[in-house]
């Protein structure tokens, strides 16, 4: 296990905004890659890192959207990506690269929650393929440009839902077991947290280093697959506008969006984390380990932060995407 994986006392909690973390630093001059920045607290951790002074670019499925959502925000720039298509990803990274610019932080926020089975098009299940695969390939992809930046940082935004359940290296894609969503996203999120593992192990003599992140329960448009058996199972309601709110004796304590960001732009930006990587984090420190205590509220299961379960998964994805390090 990694030896890294105790809090570090960052003097932030889980009622720190992302604004907050950023006081006082600069990235004038930097270029940041933030998946799905463009919506949720994806384009919150985008809005505080232009305030930083850094440039970013929001890639995005629907370019519509994105412009809409940022429009009046200097320092975007909005680019074609659509994590489950491999060209799509090829053709982002393509472009990027051939601008020469250097990329100082890739922080890998989209992603998708509990849909129907669906699958890409090389058949691999939906949010395997979007959450970790789309974005492992981005990395690879990328990977001259963030050893060129000096000093990058990638962030991977796992979440508590990595606990629902490991990688299942049999069968990753439900061909041979009937699908559950929240087993395929909880295998996605302890994926995203492996990732970061492994990537910081290749990463670290050149300069990059990684990062997997719990943002908070936060209710966002990733909510928007839920049915209501979701809503009973997690005591939630959906207003008349769609919109979904905590029932009436939730006990659960959600964060704002401005809250959700912060640990993502803690990971981005924190001095404290110089020379440190390949660990998760949560409410703006370093999670504590759970093993045997799934219940707890917080800390991350030995599962997500196992070295040899990252290379056994960083060898399945090189396999997967033709790609490697």
């Amino acid at each position: 296990m990694s030896t890294a994986q105790k809090p570090i006392v960052s003097g932030y909690n889980s009622t720190s905004t992302a604004e907050e973390i950023a006081k006082g630093i600069d990235l004038s001059g930097k270029l940041a890659i933030v998946t799905g920045g463009y919506s949720g607290i994806g384009l919150e951790t985008t809005r505080i890192l232009v305030k930083a002074g850094a440039r970013v670019i929001a890639p995005a499925r629907s370019a519509e959207k994105a412009r809409v959502n940022l429009e009046g925000l200097p320092g975007v720039e909005i680019e074609s990506l659509d994590l489950t298509d491999p060209l799509s990803i090829d053709a982002f990274a393509h472009k990027v690269l051939a601008s020469g610019r250097p990329v100082s932080l890739l922080i890998n926020n989209a992603g998708v929650m509990a849909p129907p089975l669906t699958r890409d098009s090389r058949g691999n299940e939906i949010q395997f393929s979007g959450n970790h695969l789309g974005h492992f390939q981005l990395a690879r992809q990328l990977w001259p440009a963030l050893v060129k930046s000096g000093g990058a940082r990638v962030i991977a935004l796992s979440s508590r839902g990595h606990r629902f359940s490991g990688v299942d290296f049999d069968d990753p894609n439900f061909n041979h077991k009937s699908y559950d969503k929240w087993q395929a996203y909880g295998q996605s999120k302890t994926a995203n947290a492996l990732f970061a593992l492994g990537l910081d192990k290749r990463g670290q003599l050149h300069g990059v280093r990684a990062f997997s992140v719990h943002p908070g329960g936060i209710l966002t448009d990733l909510t928007r697959h839920f049915t209501d058996e979701d809503l009973k199972r997690f005591d939630l309601l959906r207003s008349s506008d769609g919109t979904i709110k905590p029932g009436a004796s939730s006990t659960h304590v959600f964060k704002t969006v401005a809250q959700g960001a912060a640990t993502t732009v803690w990971c981005a930006v924190s001095p404290r984390l110089q020379g440190m990587g390949g660990v998760y984090c949560e409410n703006c420190d370093i999670a504590e380990m759970i093993p045997g205590d799934v219940t707890s509220p917080t800390g991350v299961a030995p599962h997500a932060v196992d070295p040899e379960l990252a290379e056994k998964l960083w060898k399945l994805s090189e396999q997967i995407t033709g790609f490697g390090l």
